[in-house]
């Protein structure tokens, strides 16, 4: 499926769930890793502000990715976003959505206010 990197220079990104590790198999427990590089993958949940417009959403980052310093509440960036369209069957339902990842996620501040 196609990727789609996300210009984010203009959004707000606040932190709004700590980092956690992206479970792969619920029943197991067994945590996800990076199809490539074998790293642990953790998950974040961000509220993403731009034009008005706000969305919560969960963004994937690999664990070397995680930056010490992040608040709950607070800006952060999310260098090399993007978003990946996706669609399965489960149980025999049809379920699509759109993955969210970047390469890492850092203390951000907020956009400067665009000068009128």
């Amino acid at each position: 499926m196609r990727v789609i990197r996300i210009d984010a220079s203009t959004a707000t990104i606040l932190l709004t769930e700590a980092p956690a590790p992206k479970v792969r198999d619920r029943q197991t427990g067994e945590i996800a890793k990076d199809a490539v590089s074998g790293e642990a993958l953790m998950t974040i949940g961000v509220v993403y502000i731009e034009e008005g417009e706000s969305s919560l959403i969960k963004v994937t980052v690999p664990e070397s990715g995680v930056s010490e310093g992040l608040t709950l509440g607070a800006p952060v960036a999310l260098p090399g976003l993007v978003a990946r369209p996706w669609e399965s069957v489960f149980n025999g339902q049809q379920r699509h959505g759109i993955a969210y990842r970047a390469t890492a996620v850092a203390p951000g501040a907020f956009p400067m206010a665009q000068a009128g």
